[in-house]
């Protein structure tokens, strides 16, 4: 059963990702709230709660290992993870599509500053933990996280 919610998940943000393509951005409202869908995808895959991860687009990143896991699973459902690492091109691809004209170029900032942060990490979740703290602590208000 949970191969097919899976699907049905990763096929709904595939959809919202080729509409977001046809208008090629979305507000950061309208981001928040399609992330609401991977979010409760991954919330149960990672064993966290609310309190845990409901913060982290405010900089609440708790060091915890179901916690970065759950960033990780947000990163791969938004397909910034290609062969269980954090991809850079791919980031840029998602922001250039999805991201609001305001945000592109700080959200390309934080990225190409934090772009070598994962390398420091066998482990997806850790690089991608790191990565996002990285991203945030370089332009808090432009960063956006469902």
């Amino acid at each position: 059963m949970e191969g097919k919610k899976g699907f049905h998940v990763r096929f709904a943000v595939l959809v919202v990702l080729f509409f977001i393509n046809l208008s090629y951005s979305m507000t950061r409202q309208q981001m928040k709230n399609s992330g609401k869908m991977m979010k409760k995808s991954c919330m149960p895959k990672n064993d966290v709660t609310e309190e845990q991860v409901g913060e982290i687009d405010q900089g609440k990143f708790l060091e915890e290992k179901n916690v970065m896991c759950y960033i990780a699973c947000i990163y791969q459902m938004t397909q910034v993870v290609k062969n269980n690492k954090l991809n850079y091109d791919a980031v840029i691809k998602q922001v250039d599509m999805m991201f609001p004209a305001e945000l592109k170029e700080p959200v390309k900032a934080a990225a190409a500053h934090c772009k070598d942060v994962g390398k420091k990490y066998k482990d997806i979740c850790e690089a991608s933990y790191w990565t996002a703290k990285c991203m945030y602590d370089f332009d808090p208000k432009s960063f956006v996280f469902p």
